[in-house]
């Protein structure tokens, strides 16, 4: 028993090395401009030269634009992460515009290598992530222009403008790659489709609604 109490404070030493590490890998040196067009697979991209390195890879106005939100869901995500802003490589972090039009969502989705922080610019949104089972707790407020609020790495979370004009939104992600999962469209819209069966019993559905809940997003309907 003596020898278990002595061990108790390595186990979570080495527990809290794994958390200090379960996110980017740190720069090992000033920067590492990606070389998006080089061929070599690696854990995020290959540095540039730095002698052919300019001040132009470390500046993006790709968020100067709204983007269009003529489409089903209302929104439009401009990101600006390392595939576009090649500067961003191994520093762990990025950063994206969405524009709402009125009544218009960011649909429940996740992002599996990010925490997410989202500033309201202009507008009223409704904002929330759904915990981890077993509990799947909903979180969700609304948020005003200049408001501040956090999604949690991996976690289910959406935004919906519930204003009476467009809104706008920049957000914060501590990956330079965060990846989106955006679950209607994954679990519709997967290619080869996820058999009909499976949907049907996960969601408590009819295969026929199934079936046509998938024809939409696989025809780009939704």
């Amino acid at each position: 028993m003596a020898s278990l109490t002595f061990l108790l404070p390595v186990f979570a030493c080495v527990s809290n090395l794994f958390l200090v590490y379960a996110s980017d890998p740190s720069p090992l040196q000033d920067f590492c401009v990606a070389d998006l067009k080089n061929k070599v697979i690696v854990n995020g991209f290959v540095c540039k030269d730095p002698n052919y390195v300019r001040a132009v890879d470390f500046f993006f106005d790709g968020l100067r634009q709204p983007g269009n939100t003529n489409n089903q869901v209302g929104s439009d995500v401009t990101p600006a992460s390392v595939l576009q802003f090649p500067g961003l490589n191994t520093l762990g972090i990025s950063m994206v515009r969405i524009d709402y039009a009125p009544g218009g969502q960011n649909p429940p989705h996740t992002h599996p290598r990010a925490t997410e922080i989202l500033i309201v610019i202009e507008g009223k949104l409704l904002v929330g992530f759904v915990t981890s089972n077993p509990n799947n707790t909903l979180f969700s407020v609304i948020l005003e222009k200049g408001d501040v609020f956090v999604f949690p790495k991996g976690l289910i979370h959406f935004q919906q403008n519930i204003g009476k004009g467009p809104a706008l939104a920049i957000a914060a992600l501590s990956s330079q790659n965060p990846g989106v999962i955006t679950i209607a469209n994954a679990v519709f819209g997967a290619t080869p489709p996820i058999p009909d069966f499976i949907l049907a019993r996960a969601f408590m559905l009819g295969k026929k609604l199934v079936d046509d809940l998938q024809a939409k997003f696989l025809d780009g309907k939704y």
